[in-house]
């Protein structure tokens, strides 16, 4: 995997009496519990072995602000896991006590490729007609719509997506009814194709824009547990001014706020 930007100079070593390893600092994580076959594992795990406590706990210290983690799934494995600001959820004036409005940060697998995703989600939801779950309904104070006007090419989403998608080896999707449509080094021209891609989505059902890093399984197999989840925090460090762009309430990190101000 080629070595990307990690958050290590700035999270802070944890430690206690008993060890680091009794807080979240991804020390005690296991790259099998990434299953290809299963899921992502996180019951019958000890709170500061879980990937949610993990991730939350290095965004947290990383960013300074609270998290909300989400996902989709249940028992021991999870299929689907995001975190996303607090902040930016509660700034939404319709709605702000609904997750699907707020882009995100999240991990997933991919079990037809058999890859490990982790990046950036935002979410459009049904535009019409009555879907089975609350909240799903696209509202005008969602982060889909900041999304939306960023596709075009020449702004600051087309330079960022040009860097991660051309440069850094990251891919972008657009999933609808119809399946998903894929951007990566060969496809990718400009941010415009998200938007034409996404205005192809039917109304009536689910669709959704990701921005992410594909890690193939031997490449999660030949990890070290501690090594995965730095190279998780430097997929999302890598993402977020991308995501900035579709927030109300922008994202700062804690190397950016201890610079002094001119």
């Amino acid at each position: 995997m080629k070595k990307r930007p990690t958050v290590k100079d700035w999270l802070p070593l944890a430690r206690t009496e008993r060890g680091a390893a009794e807080l979240p600092t991804g020390a005690a994580f296991r790259p099998e519990w990434i299953d290809f076959e299963k899921g992502i594992r996180v019951g019958n795990l000890e709170p500061h072995e879980r990937i949610t406590r993990i991730l939350k706990y290095g965004l947290e210290q990383g960013y300074g602000t609270g998290f909300v983690t989400d996902r989709w799934g249940r028992g021991v494995f999870w299929q689907w896991i995001c975190w996303l600001p607090r902040a930016n959820r509660d700034a939404k004036p319709v709605s702000g006590g609904t997750n699907f409005g707020c882009a995100k940060l999240y991990i997933t697998i991919d079990r037809t490729h058999r890859i490990f995703q982790c990046g950036l989600a935002v979410e459009r939801g049904f535009i019409s007609g009555r879907p089975s779950i609350p909240g799903i309904l696209l509202k005008p104070d969602w982060d889909w719509h900041r999304l939306m006007k960023q596709c075009t090419a020449g702004s600051d989403l087309d330079r960022e997506m040009f860097r991660l998608v051309r440069r850094e080896g990251f891919c972008a999707t657009v999933t609808g009814a119809s399946g998903t449509s894929t951007f990566d080094l060969k496809t990718f021209r400009s941010a415009r194709q998200i938007r034409e891609t996404a205005r192809k989505a039917k109304p009536g059902a689910w669709a959704g824009f990701d921005l992410f890093y594909p890690m193939p399984e031997s490449e999660v197999r030949a990890t070290s547990g501690y090594d995965l989840v730095q190279g998780i925090m430097g997929a999302f460090a890598e993402v977020i001014p991308a995501m900035n762009l579709c927030m109300q309430v922008p994202l700062s990190s804690a190397m950016d706020r201890r610079l002094p101000k001119e």
